[in-house]
């Protein structure tokens, strides 16, 4: 009798997953028990929780509360390593990764979860004097700023009987604007009254600025119109259909219209990694690579693109570039590998038709101390704002953080901050000079002439 064919000996296979943002983690931990080696790449040691960035910029936070190291997060799976190094090209038909260090990665399967940047659609010379929020070092240079303003301040007022107003000018209506002015606003009014003896910290004017006719524009109508009344109880002013011409050091231009600012920040739009142009497939106008509905980049099924450098489309409609969707793919693409790897050896097909499909749980930001909007779809859909939504913000952001000392860190300083009105990492490290703040403002404005703290914005 003839002898049976052997079957073919598995080979281990390697996945590259560049990225340790919430797609990589996810993927990492989605492949960690499947028998394949695992090379994670990014050019810093630590995953960030994006979301609560803006409360490290507003001194609620320290960053190590919404950070950890990702060797730390990966540590129990031995067939992961992490290499903190920066990825500067690809070869993809030999499927490498060209290292910075020059240093070539060779993989089976690759996943590219980069991430997104700051857009400042085409003035990069913008980006010193509006500083955008997207890295652990974004939060400590904002944090440095909005505090630096109020010291400066109450010197200036000491030494000479005035100083220049307590602007500050958010370029964008999104949720990450609505949420840094609502902060903003906080600190100035509540977090910081009792602290200084010659400025008032709550006559700081907040602003933000919106080109388009709405803020927070995936969100229903009824939930822009809310998050604007609560903006206004905050005393944040909101200009739609307000197109940012310029921004120079104290000041930012509407056309021929000068507002001046003591701290501009740019929460107005972002781009694609450069790594999605550098795989050299088809990316759109923001540098997000075209996928399939396997996330998969054209004929090339053993790459895989997820979080803010994919563009997917579901139901006519590009899905948003935000936490959720990115943890979704990472998941899928892990799932995916591992039944590519399976039909391999035994010639199973089960689940490879099976596209990626968004799960979407609703949308929410917070604007202030108890303030909030959420569009909730699961487990049970409602539209909420006020105190409720602003619990179950502070819910699932807890839950979603990773690590428990993460968790309980940012319960206890949640905790405290809210009984005590008191922020615990209000430190402010680096320079002392601000641009554009005006240090002869004393001898430039007559105090005996003018109230030395009136606003060049108008108050909501």
């Amino acid at each position: 009798m003839a002898a049976s064919a052997a079957a073919p000996t598995p080979v281990r296979k390697r996945v590259v997953i560049i990225g340790g943002g919430f797609a990589g983690i996810n993927a990492a931990m989605g492949l960690a028990k499947l028998p394949v080696d695992i090379t994670l790449v990014d050019r810093r040691n630590h995953h960030t929780f994006q979301p609560l960035l803006y409360q490290v910029a507003l001194a609620v936070l320290s960053p190590a509360d919404i950070a950890q190291p990702i060797r730390g997060i990966l540590r129990d799976h031995s067939n992961i390593e992490v290499l903190m190094d920066e990825v500067v090209g690809f070869d993809v038909p030999n499927q490498r990764v060209n290292l910075q260090t020059g240093a070539q990665i060779e993989y089976d399967y690759l996943i590219v979860a980069s991430g997104s940047t700051h857009s400042y659609f085409g003035r990069d010379d913008w980006a010193p004097l509006a500083p955008g929020l997207k890295f652990i070092e974004d939060a400590t240079e904002i944090r440095r700023r909005v505090l630096l303003v109020f010291e400066l301040a109450e010197r200036q007022m000491q030494e000479a009987g005035a100083h220049p107003p307590l602007n500050f000018v958010i370029i964008g209506g999104g949720p990450t604007g609505v949420e840094l002015a609502g902060a903003i606003s906080d600190i100035a009014r509540l977090y910081m009254a009792r602290d200084f003896r010659h400025i008032d910290p709550a006559s700081a004017n907040v602003m933000i600025l919106e080109g388009s006719p709405y803020i927070l524009g995936a969100y229903p109508a009824d939930l822009q119109r809310k998050a604007i009344e609560q903006l206004a109880k905050l005393g944040v002013s909101v200009r739609t259909n307000s197109r940012v011409t310029d921004v120079q050091p104290g000041y930012v231009m509407i056309g021929n219209e000068r507002l001046d600012s003591a701290v501009t920040l740019w929460a107005a739009g972002v781009q694609a990694s450069p790594l999605g142009k550098l795989l050299g497939f088809p990316t759109d106008h923001r540098g997000c690579v075209f996928v399939d509905e396997f996330l998969n980049p054209p004929h090339h099924p053993e790459i895989f693109v997820c979080g803010d450098l994919a563009h997917v489309e579901e139901n006519g409609r590009q899905i948003p570039g935000v936490a959720q969707p990115a943890m979704q793919m990472g998941t899928y693409a892990a799932k995916r590998i591992s039944r590519l790897i399976a039909r391999d050896f035994h010639s199973d097909g089960t689940g490879l038709n099976e596209p990626f499909h968004y799960f979407d749980k609703g949308d929410m930001a917070t604007i202030g101390r108890k303030a909030a909007v959420a569009n909730i779809k699961w487990p049970f859909k409602g539209r909420w704002s006020g105190f409720p939504a602003w619990a179950v913000w502070l819910l699932v952001h807890i839950f979603f953080l990773i690590g428990f000392r993460n968790r309980l860190a940012v319960f206890r300083q949640w905790a405290w901050t809210y009984l005590t009105f008191q922020d615990g990492a209000r430190l402010i490290t680096g320079s002392q000079d601000l641009p554009g703040w005006n240090t002869n403002y004393a001898t430039q404005h007559d105090p005996a002439a003018a109230d030395p703290v009136d606003m060049a914005l108008p108050r909501a």
